[in-house]
């Protein structure tokens, strides 16, 4: 099958009509996007959107071959006003199968929200899903509304909906050589490096409107990077970033090296934020025992945050007394610290990893205040040379260091 990408936006486009925020301000020329319409083969259209017939044009492509509009946003008719010579748009009801004439085979996908899904297969059995924007497909096992192969390519709303690819995965529905596009792109995600960053740590890329792709054609994304170590002052977004990066992954392991801390009120509803943000499929194991876990198989590990890690070892070695300092406490510290180091690199989990940069902060006034600086600094740099990527988040924005 071959599919243009009419477009690639929300239903909005983008630059949003009257929107004055930066994002909108740089989507001009080829980093505009209308909104999503799939153009299949010349013969099948998924959305009718405003300027189609045009847009088709500017592709190359005519709209005069088209023999189905399907619609997939949650509305009961078509947003503008019909072009001439296309047939009425409809939509298939939840699970209804429609033969086109053309020969490909449309299957309704029901969605955990309003709007409606597509599986496209073509006359020469490759086979595509596509999915509306803020929606993901409804339940988690694999069944009859999965395939019992991949598809060979997946179009979501990746950056809005990324447990709806990581759903998809887990019941493998989309495989490695699942080609993930992103559309129903809007201005949440600076368009540019940025959108092509986030999109990448999905396993996903992101397309100009007006692009033509062959379904089934491999097309390699960035590899994920094994390790990451994601650094960043106080409320700086590292860990909003930290989880952007598993996302789309269907199962987690958040290592949390906080643990409980009695009676503290303020606390206990700064780590209710973070569980609340993450997905539901992910498990929580609060410990400091991070080389162990390193050491196992199994699902990604969030460690959040090396930080309070540290703060740890520091606590058994007794290093915020200068006496014990002087005397044991540096050697068991480095000892744990070579541990934590060697595990992290011999292990064959994905890994991102959070740690607080602090290096440019005030100059603490006490000795085990500076020392603490100093051995954070140290255990980052030494994290950071085992990592195959470092990221620096600095008011929300994600700085690469090393990639």
């Amino acid at each position: 099958m071959e599919l243009t990408l009419l477009g690639t936006g929300t239903p909005e486009g983008l630059p949003r009509p009257g929107c004055p925020c930066a994002a909108c301000a740089v989507s001009v020329g080829p980093r505009a996007r209308a909104a999503t319409s799939l153009l299949v083969d010349g013969a099948l259209l998924l959305d009718l959107t405003p300027g189609a017939v045009l847009a088709g044009a500017r592709a190359g492509h005519s709209l005069a071959g088209v023999r189905q509009v399907l619609l997939t946003h949650p509305h009961d008719g078509p947003s503008v006003e019909l072009p001439p010579g296309l047939p009425a748009a409809v939509r298939v009801p939840d699970g209804r199968e429609l033969a086109v004439i053309s020969g490909h085979r449309v299957r309704a996908v029901p969605m955990d929200a309003p709007g409606t899904g597509y599986e496209v297969t073509g006359p020469d059995g490759s086979r595509l899903l596509y999915l509306p924007p803020g929606a993901a497909p409804a339940g988690h096992e694999r069944g009859p509304g999965f395939p019992q192969r991949p598809y060979d390519m997946v179009l979501a709303d990746v950056l809005g909906r990324p447990e709806a690819l990581a759903r998809l995965r887990a019941t493998g529905a989309a495989g490695p050589t699942t080609d993930v596009i992103a559309v129903h792109l809007d201005h949440d995600t600076p368009p540019g490096l940025e959108l092509e960053r986030r999109c990448a740590a999905a396993g996903a890329r992101a397309v100009p409107d007006g692009t033509t792709v062959t379904v089934g054609e491999y097309h390699a994304v960035p590899d994920l990077p094994r390790r990451t170590l994601v650094l960043g002052g106080a409320r700086s977004g590292k860990s909003l970033e930290a989880e952007r990066r598993l996302a789309g992954f269907p199962e987690v392991v958040y290592v949390a090296t906080s643990g409980t801390r009695e009676g503290d009120a303020e606390w206990a509803a700064r780590v209710g934020l973070h569980r609340e943000r993450r997905p539901g499929t992910w498990r929580t194991v609060e410990t400091c025992e991070l080389a162990p876990l390193l050491s196992e198989g199994g699902p990604p590990l969030l460690i959040d945050c090396l930080a309070l890690w540290l703060t740890d070892a520091m606590d058994r070695a007794g290093a915020w007394d200068d006496a014990v300092w002087a005397g044991r406490g540096r050697k068991e510290l480095q000892e744990r610290v070579a541990e934590l180091v060697a595990a992290l690199r011999a292990t064959r989990r994905t890994v991102v990893a959070v740690s607080n940069e602090v290096g440019s902060g005030i100059v603490p006034a006490t000795a085990s205040g500076r020392r603490f600086r100093d051995e954070l600094g140290r255990l980052n740099a030494a994290v950071a040379s085992e990592c195959e990527h470092v990221l620096l988040v600095v008011a929300g924005q994600a700085l690469v260091l090393k990639d």
